[in-house]
């Protein structure tokens, strides 16, 4: 599924849910993919068409996934103890992103 539609799905489920955070998780996973894709998008691929040579490229792949695993586990957690009004700020967050 396309990480454009992921995302809608995501917060569709947990918009109209009764109870938000059974689907904090669904929502963390989400926001992890997002963050990763931005990371992507907006430095390794320019880094690539910069044609910044091996070494270079290889130093900030490993340095960006390490940074991708602590972020996603802050994220996992910040998200994790979020109650419903906070779930659903997240979500109109992200909407606004999207638009």
């Amino acid at each position: 599924m396309a990480l454009r539609a992921k995302t809608l799905a995501v917060l569709g489920k947990l918009e109209r849910a009764e109870d938000a955070a059974r689907h904090g998780e669904s929502l963390a996973d989400v926001v992890v993919e997002l963050t990763n894709s931005g990371l992507d998008d907006y430095f390794m691929r320019p880094l690539k068409l910069a044609r910044a040579g091996f070494v270079v490229q290889q130093s900030a792949n490993i340095g960006m996934a390490g940074a991708q695993k602590v972020m996603a586990t802050v994220i996992r957690q910040v998200i994790g103890r979020m109650d419903h009004p906070q779930l659903l700020s997240v979500c109109g967050s992200i909407r606004q992103f999207m638009k």
